[in-house]
């Protein structure tokens, strides 16, 4: 059957989370890229860039470790809602469809709104290999992001056929016995298989004729 497909509430969940995940992995790769960068070029990177411009356009002075915290929020926060936008398009993308996607991210902000507002200067004002680096954050994040799309759209699928399915292979939890139906019979653990499917099952016991006497214990009966 098919599976339904999944509104744009679910999606942009999906892709936030994702793209918080995504912004984990980009940012371990910052970091180790940016100790590479000759030391002329080792200032601090784009993110904490935008923060320092954007607080003194407001004319505010952040303390350094408040800039620090800023920085990582504002970080996390934009790679959240970039990974929300992606889910909403489509959280199956392909890692190769997700990096793409991750240098249209960088296009968007480094030579899009980000200088449009005033914030930094145009990409191609940076050293290249600062821009490099930027670019490359960026096919990790989106190939990071679209696979952790995937994996939780698989999840939530999960979710969902384990609830259908309920203990013991049974289709429908309906299908198990309320504590009210089952009046004065106790439950039974049925050792063996029910309808070819392994493991025990348990039920109501109902007596019939022919079967073998249950075995009664701790208000538990065993029927073979």
């Amino acid at each position: 059957m098919k599976e339904p497909e999944l509104g744009l509430g679910s999606r942009l969940l999906i892709g936030g989370i994702a793209g918080f995940v995504g912004t984990m992995a980009m940012t371990g790769a910052m970091r180790r890229l940016h100790a590479r960068l000759p030391a002329g070029e080792r200032y601090p990177l784009t993110p904490r860039e935008i923060i320092d411009s954007a607080a003194e356009q407001q004319g505010i002075e952040l303390a350094n470790e408040v800039a620090k915290d800023a920085t990582l929020a504002g970080h996390f926060l934009y790679g959240a809602a970039c990974g929300a936008a992606l889910g909403a398009i489509n959280p199956n993308m392909g890692r190769a469809s997700g990096a793409l996607a991750g240098v249209g991210v960088w296009l968007a902000s480094y030579m899009g709104w980000i200088p449009a507002a005033g914030i930094l200067k145009p990409a191609p004002e940076h050293p290249p290999r600062r821009n490099a680096l930027m670019i490359g954050v960026h096919l990790v994040w989106g190939a990071s992001t679209a696979a952790a799309m995937r994996e939780l759209v698989a999840v939530r699928t999960m979710i969902d056929d384990d609830r259908a399915r309920g203990p013991a292979g049974l289709d429908d939890w309906d299908d198990l016995p309320s504590d009210r139906s089952l009046g004065d019979h106790p439950p039974v653990l049925l050792l063996g298989s029910l309808g070819g499917k392994g493991g025990p099952v348990v039920g109501p016991h109902l007596s019939s004729g022919g079967q073998s006497s249950p075995i009664t214990k701790s208000g538990v009966t065993i029927q073979t």
